[in-house]
């Protein structure tokens, strides 16, 4: 099903494109702008198949035959602009599924909804002919581009057109999604929301990732021991990082997690707020062992650590040194290692 209901967030982005549809007054123009994978889609459909609904109201009635096309991905007063190069949208892309389509009259609807996805992608050529749709739209064109960039689209596209921002989907909505709808165990729902940061699609993704569940143990593996490896061990694990270098932030961000978790519990001792409270006689043991500011300097060596790689710098000297660092600052006295 697809209902504005079913919009999970965006409370500001559901009121206005509903007060849209309740007043009739719709733009003939919107940017979606968020994250990867954040609903933009999902909203851009729904919305799509409200403006077509036979019944005009401020949502979809899923029955009348226009939103079950729409349902079906058949609508034909609904078009999905396609680009066959991957990271770009051609000028030609939008000359021959806009430009030149827009003059065509809807086939059945009352308005003819054009969704670019990934508007980022598309050239300087290609802003300036969709420009020049957005100039003078035909009464019942409405353009919806979505952008994860929205600072790539030039300040004459932005004018036209109303902006909507996604914004971060807070945890305990994302962790009531994933264990409503996917029936993902609480424990595990709450690991994919605090790694999510917001980002709905991206916490469905990390729930049913089986890659995800095997860094996050074998990050796991470490963190529990690593005070007590010689420089031998540190190395090898550094080598068995090596095997996650595409996933080298989400396993750093498993570390942080880790470490702030010990944080929390040796500031608090309280189970409740921490993160991986399935683990929490091994993050006894960390917080016990480790001073707050031996903690925090993990914490921030994890940071360098991302800076570093983001500069390429050589990824097995970034982790060795990361590695030294996490156990120079674990133990009991956050004693440097003896060699």
């Amino acid at each position: 099903m697809a209902d504005f209901q079913d919009i999970i967030g965006q409370e500001q982005i559901k009121e206005h494109l509903q007060n849209a549809l309740s007043t009739g007054k719709v733009s003939h123009a919107y940017i979606i702008n968020g994250e990867k994978s954040s609903g933009k889609e999902f909203i851009a459909s729904v919305f799509a198949m409200a403006l077509q609904c036979e019944n005009q109201e401020t949502k979809p009635c899923q029955e009348c035959h226009s939103c079950r096309q729409a349902l079906s991905g058949n609508h034909p007063d609904i078009i999905r602009v396609m680009h066959e190069k991957p990271n770009t949208v051609s000028v030609d892309d939008i000359r021959t599924q806009v430009n030149n389509d827009v003059a065509i009259k809807p086939y059945s609807a009352v308005h003819k909804v054009y969704i670019i996805n990934e508007a980022e992608k598309m050239t300087i050529q290609a802003q300036n002919a969709i420009l020049k749709t957005l100039e003078e739209p035909p009464e019942y064109a409405v353009i919806i581009l979505l952008t994860a960039n929205v600072n790539s689209l030039l300040p004459t596209i932005l004018s036209r057109c109303v902006v909507l921002n996604m914004k971060p989907v807070p945890d305990d909505l994302v962790k009531d999604y994933l264990c409503r709808q996917l029936q993902v165990p609480d424990y595990k729902a709450e690991v994919c929301a605090a790694f999510a940061r917001g980002n709905l699609g991206r916490a469905k993704n990390l729930a049913t990732s089986e890659e995800f569940e095997n860094i996050k143990a074998e990050a796991l593996s470490l963190l529990k021991y690593i005070q007590d490896m010689d420089l031998n061990e540190i190395v090898a694990a550094v080598k068995k990082v090596m095997e996650y270098k595409l996933e080298i932030k989400d396993y750093l961000d498993i570390c942080a997690i880790w470490y702030r978790d010990a944080l929390l519990f040796k500031a608090t001792s309280d189970v409740n707020h921490l993160i991986f409270r399935e683990e929490v006689q091994a993050l006894r043991r960390t917080a016990q062992s480790s001073s707050y500011e031996g903690i925090e300097n993990i914490i921030k060596a994890l940071d360098t650590a991302k800076r570093r790689l983001d500069a390429n710098v050589n990824f097995e000297l970034v982790m060795e040194l990361l590695m030294l660092s996490i156990q120079e600052n674990s133990g009991e006295r956050n004693r440097k290692p003896a060699w």
